[in-house]
Parts: C-alpha cells; sequence; structure tokens
C-alpha cells in the first residue's frame, strides 16, 4: 500500500511539473544556460561589431573602466559575461582602437579573464602593482584620448567613483593624465544602441510582458468584489519569479472608475495608488515591465471589468482610448534623427492640442536599464522640456517606452479619465516600429 502511495505522489510530481514547464514554455522563456550563452553572444557581436564603430564617432581610441567588486560602473556592469554577476576585485577594462590598423584590443588589467571576449593582461607575479601593470599598457599603446565615464548629467555614464579616480590620478604621469576625456558621448551611445542580435530577443521580451499583462487581467484572476489591485500587483510578482525573470520595479495597478474623481496628475505619479477592491465596471490599468538576458521593458495598458449586463467594452472608453493612439502617432512620427528630445516633445504636444487633445508625454529610452541613457522627450513634470537630458539629440537603432497620457472628458461619468500607455519601440533608419504590436482597444474581462 505505502509503495502505491509513495508511486502516486511521484507520478503527481511528475504530472505537476510537467504542467509547470508546458505553462512556462508557453512564454518561450530560455532555460538559465541556453540564456546564457545568448547574453554572451550578443555580447561578443556588440565588442566586435558596435564598439569600434562607436569609439570612433565618439573620437576616442582608449576606453578606461574601473569598478570594485559590489560597486560596478554601469556600463562596465553590462560588459560583464553571463558567469560574472559582479566584478571581482579592482576591475580594470582597457579597450584600445586603432584605426590605421582597424584593429580593437580588449584588455583587463586584472587577474583573470573576462569571459571570452576580454583577456587579461596582467601577471601580477611578474608586476604586483596593478596601476603599474596598467601605466606600462597605456605607454605602449599611446592613446591620443583617454575617456573614462564621467558625465554631470548623464547617471549611467559617471560610472567611475571618486576613489577610483582619485587613485587613478595619483599613479598615472602627467603625460597620459593630461589625456584623460569624459567618455560620456561613447558610454552613452554603448547603452542606448542596439544590435539585430538584440532586437530579435527584444520581440521576445516584450511578447512575454505582454502575456503577462493579458493573463493579470483576465476573468482567471479578476474576482469583482473581492480581488484587490494589490493581488494583481502581487500576482505579477509572483508570476515573474515563478518565470525564473525578474522585474526592475515594483509594478502597479490602479483603478478609475465612474464614482470617483479623477486625481490630479502630479498625486498620481509622486503618491503612488492606495489599495482598492476591484468592481464590475472599473477601468484598470496597470505598469508592469521586466528584465531578461539583459534587457528590459516598461509597459502599461488598460481593460475594463465588464457589468454583468455587458459584452463589450462601453464606446465612450472606446473613443477615448482612440485619442491616446492618436497621441502616440503623433509622438513617433514626430521622431527624427538629430532632434532633441525637446524639440520633439514641444512639436508633439502643439500638435496634438492642435487637434484638440489634452496630452502629457514623458518617454524614455529604455534598454540595458529601464530607464537608460538617451535622449529624454519629456517627464510627467517637466513638460516644458528636460534640461541637458532632454537636449541630447535623437540617435538611430535605439529602444524607448512610448510612454504618456491624454485626458479625456467622460459625459456618462461627468468627469475626467486618463487614457495612460507605455509600449517598447525600436528607432531605427528614420523609422519607428513597436516591437510586438501595441494595445489597440481596451481588454474586456468578463467574468
Amino acid at each position: 500500500m505505502l509503495k502505491k502511495i509513495v508511486v502516486l505522489f511521484i507520478s503527481f510530481l511528475v504530472f505537476s511539473c510537467a504542467q509547470k514547464e508546458i505553462k512556462k514554455n508557453e512564454y518561450s522563456i530560455l532555460n538559465e544556460k541556453d540564456r546564457a550563452v545568448l547574453k554572451d553572444e550578443i555580447l561578443e557581436d556588440r565588442f566586435t561589431n558596435l564598439l569600434p564603430k562607436l569609439m570612433d564617432e565618439s573620437d576616442l581610441d582608449m576606453w578606461l573602466l574601473i569598478s570594485r567588486e559590489y560597486n560596478e560602473d554601469p556600463v562596465l556592469k553590462t560588459m560583464l559575461p553571463a558567469t560574472w554577476l559582479n566584478a571581482r576585485r579592482r576591475t580594470i577594462l582597457v579597450f584600445y582602437r586603432d584605426k590605421t590598423k582597424n584593429t580593437i584590443e580588449r584588455l583587463a588589467v586584472a587577474r583573470y579573464n573576462v569571459g571570452e571576449s576580454i583577456q587579461s593582461a596582467w601577471d601580477k607575479e611578474k608586476e604586483p602593482n596593478q596601476w603599474k601593470a596598467l601605466v606600462a599598457l597605456i605607454e605602449a599603446r599611446n592613446p591620443q584620448k583617454i575617456g573614462i565615464n564621467s558625465s554631470k548629467h548623464f547617471a549611467l555614464a559617471d560610472g567611475l567613483v571618486k576613489t577610483d579616480y582619485d587613485e587613478l590620478k595619483e599613479n598615472i604621469p602627467e603625460a597620459i593624465s593630461s589625456k584623460l576625456v569624459s567618455a560620456e558621448k561613447l558610454a552613452i551611445a554603448w547603452i542606448e544602441t542596439r544590435t539585430k542580435k538584440e532586437m530579435r530577443l527584444y520581440k521576445d521580451l516584450v511578447d512575454i510582458t505582454h502575456k503577462i499583462i493579458d493573463e493579470t487581467f483576465s476573468e482567471n484572476t479578476i474576482v469583482p468584489g473581492t480581488t484587490t489591485s494589490e493581488d494583481l500587483v502581487w500576482f505579477m510578482r509572483q508570476k515573474v519569479t515563478s518565470l525564473g525573470l525578474e522585474t526592475w520595479f515594483h509594478p502597479t495597478i490602479d483603478i478609475q472608475r465612474s464614482t470617483e474623481a479623477l486625481k490630479s496628475h502630479i498625486e498620481s505619479f509622486s503618491k503612488g495608488y492606495e489599495e482598492q477592491i476591484i468592481q464590475y465596471g472599473d477601468l484598470l490599468h496597470c505598469d508592469f515591465g521586466i528584465t531578461y538576458v539583459g534587457l528590459n521593458t516598461d509597459c502599461q495598458q488598460h481593460a475594463y471589468v465588464l457589468k454583468e449586463d455587458e459584452n463589450e467594452v462601453p464606446s465612450y472608453l472606446k473613443k477615448a482610448f482612440v485619442k491616446g493612439n492618436r497621441l502616440q502617432d503623433i509622438l513617433t512620427t514626430t521622431m527624427e534623427a538629430g532632434k532633441t528630445g525637446n524639440e520633439i516633445l514641444a512639436q508633439s504636444l502643439s500638435k496634438a492640442k492642435e487637434e484638440g487633445l489634452r496630452p502629457s508625454i514623458y518617454t524614455h529610452p529604455l534598454g540595458k536599464y529601464g530607464h537608460s541613457s538617451g535622449t529624454t522627450i519629456g517627464m510627467w513634470d517637466s513638460q516644458g522640456g528636460v534640461p541637458f537630458n532632454g537636449d541630447y539629440p535623437l540617435h538611430k537603432n535605439t529602444v524607448y517606452a512610448i510612454e504618456l497620457n491624454v485626458t479625456v472628458t467622460i459625459d456618462e461619468w461627468k468627469k475626467d479619465i486618463r487614457i495612460m500607455l507605455e509600449e517598447a519601440g525600436f528607432f531605427g533608419d528614420n523609422t519607428f516600429e513597436y516591437l510586438n504590436k501595441r494595445q489597440l482597444e481596451i481588454k474586456p474581462v468578463k467574468i
């Protein structure tokens, strides 16, 4: 009898695991080993085919990155292989570009090779002093400009911490020190520029994001009068963890309904959302993003909980949603390489207002980080333009979270509502495309 029970229990476990694997595979998620292989393939491709071009465009022939374990430069962190979750001891990376020979050296003044892409260039037994080894490496190549990651206005390009900078200056001769310049342009370009290999992955990543949202906004998850907004938030967090993924920010779920006044724009963003019980007739909104193989998504979509006598989303909400899509179109057709974020913002807002819309635009770069480097097209509290970051020009082969909202008066509710949208899109050769389509209508939730 005991043997039968054990067999049945094992069979149940096998079945449960199989079901979980099937469900997981519906999301097209790679296992950890395959993710690591893909991550390293993408990294090697970026080093080989992208970095030389970016260094030439930035007019730098050497790029120096210095980090210590657990205090990594944000740029250096994107250069670590899949098996390096952090830098080790003090890790110094040196990239040397020789345009005359069309070569690029990828070296580490460290005890170890940094994966397969960056080779160790320090024999501590021959030269115990790491800084002296760095000086010898630089002097042997005699670069004209040495870029270091310092930037006043772009945080991700400002990764060289004060202690490492001070020690660098103390340990290099003046002939080298005089060649140090900010690598801001190169650091931003490395962070913001996407390759073809990355874009193939990005489409899958956005698809996974959309599927999690669809599962969250469904009759299988929502029970009106019982399920709360926070229940959905934690459903999303648990789903991400169960799929072996990560989220780079805590999701939010908010509710608009006919019986409650619309919160002010500033209050919605600065104070967050209180927990509410979901009811029939609620307009739901989520803000959600995930991290997968070194890339990030950021997505906002809407759903409507159908009343018991409704079979579709009310027409007045459908019409309001169309205005949100229209604002997206105005923004994305205004995007042109070379325009600054502030120029794109001003032109888009002007066009939208001419059409009678009440717009707000706060679009940001997306990629290696959720709020990534590149041009900023508005912020929710800076609709007149964003100093410095908004003055940075739009570049090709970049990804953006097209984030915005439009306020619409709903006569049937005797109040305003806000259609808040966010979708990942790729800006290529002066063309824009959403990575995995965009939401074109409010998702109905039929209970």
